[in-house]
């Protein structure tokens, strides 16, 4: 098993909401911590004055480096990119420098191929990949909240990969993350693709957050989004539980009402979407095998629709 230095040096790629709340984490858990993003004043802010991080414990601010990729030196430890799917190839291009020191390389983000992305730049036996089941909204430029539920799973994109996991998940584990060490990780993103899949998108169609699905039109699009998701799956060889993600949804609409979908916040913030790594994915994956996607389909296509208006 691959270890990690007690203070090991971290570089997050992509200064949203996510690597924000995850940079201030893994940061008080003593590690070294460097954000790299391509927003240079928000860069400028969170090296002047840390990440303000507000959670269930409360509200403290923590220091955290801040850099373009450039500007950042190997040797590191750990690269866990936390951009958007549609960003992935330029972010991992940025920070392919930082491979000579042969770091672990994790990628949390929504969707599916971006370890795949990320095995091009560091080496497949080098990635970890996993899911993040978190909300996290940006409160300012270095202010991140979030509340409630917190789990992870992580595991390698090779047999070798693996390897390098636990020191990973004990790493997020002492970073007040609910780490678990993901036997058939496949699986678990799938399920997570599935998650995403049910609730970003009508979101952002119908610009509510999570209680505006909270009916019965809105569950029966998600549910039948998930059964998709759960077809194209096992036409690929990947069991996931249909049960479970629909458990899942239901909580997230129940316990996340006035949460808003990253997709909405795009929206909101007339940003491209992830649709083409999480509906875009199935739909495609889906043509590919054989399997019917016409809900999928459908909700990519509305949020292409809406992309191309916003262009305009």
């Amino acid at each position: 098993m691959t270890s990690l230095p007690p203070a090991p040096k971290v570089v997050i790629v992509g200064a949203g909401a996510m690597g924000c709340l995850f940079a201030a984490r893994i940061a008080e858990a003593g590690a070294e911590v460097t954000v790299v993003d391509v927003d240079r004043e928000r860069l400028a802010r969170i090296a002047a004055e840390g990440i303000t991080l507000t959670d269930d414990t409360g509200t403290r601010t923590l220091p955290v480096g801040a850099a373009v990729a450039a500007d950042v030196a190997a040797p590191v430890d750990l690269v866990v990119l936390f951009t958007k799917g549609m960003h992935s190839a330029a972010a991992i291009a940025s920070v392919a420098h930082l491979a000579t020191s042969a770091p672990v390389a994790l990628t949390l983000q929504n969707g599916i191929g971006n370890a795949e992305l990320l095995a091009e730049g560091f080496g497949a036996d080098h990635v970890l990949l996993g899911t993040a089941h978190i909300p996290a909204d940006l409160k300012g430029p270095a202010a991140v909240l979030t509340h409630g539920f917190g789990h992870l799973h992580v595991g390698g994109l090779t047999a070798k990969s693996h390897g390098s996991a636990p020191a990973v998940v004990d790493l997020l584990a002492r970073s007040g993350f609910g780490a678990t060490l993901a036997d058939d990780i496949n699986a678990a993103v799938w399920e997570k693709v599935a998650f995403n899949a049910a609730l970003n998108a009508s979101g952002m169609i119908c610009e509510v957050p999570n209680a505006g699905l909270d009916n019965e039109p809105g569950r029966r699009i998600a549910t039948a989004v998930v059964e998709e998701t759960v077809a194209v799956a096992a036409a690929a060889g990947i069991r996931i539980d249909r049960d479970e993600i629909v458990h899942n949804v239901d909580a997230a609409l129940r316990e996340h009402a006035h949460h808003k979908a990253s997709m909405l916040q795009d929206r909101e913030h007339k940003r491209a979407t992830e649709i083409e790594t999480i509906n875009g994915a199935i739909a495609r994956e889906g043509a590919r095998l054989g399997v019917p996607t016409p809900v999928c389909a459908t909700l990519a296509d509305l949020v292409r629709v809406i992309e191309i208006r916003a262009k305009s």
